[in-house]
């Protein structure tokens, strides 16, 4: 029974995890070039953050994952590189 409990509770929090949705290949934000761009979409819910990045494929997918990752982290209270200061 606390099982069944303890693996509901970690579906919710699954649930409203950010999370990569798609990778694909686009054209150069305007004024740059390059024939390597990616577009990336990390989204949870209705809540999108879209993305440019040069580079391959597997560098950019792995952008995008640490970028979930991080959104997760400031999202629970955890430490973040882009969570801010806390005041003293």
């Amino acid at each position: 029974m606390e099982e069944e409990i303890k693996n509901e509770k970690e579906d919710i929090k699954n649930k409203f995890k950010y999370r990569v949705e798609m990778v694909e290949k686009t054209t150069p934000p305007e004024g740059l070039t390059g024939d390597n761009w990616y577009r990336y979409v990390v989204g949870q819910g209705t809540s999108k953050v879209e993305g440019k990045k040069p580079g391959t494929l597997k560098g950019v997918t792995q952008h995008a994952e640490v970028f979930a990752s991080e959104l997760n982290l400031r999202r629970g209270g955890g430490s973040s590189a882009y969570a801010p200061r806390k005041k003293t």
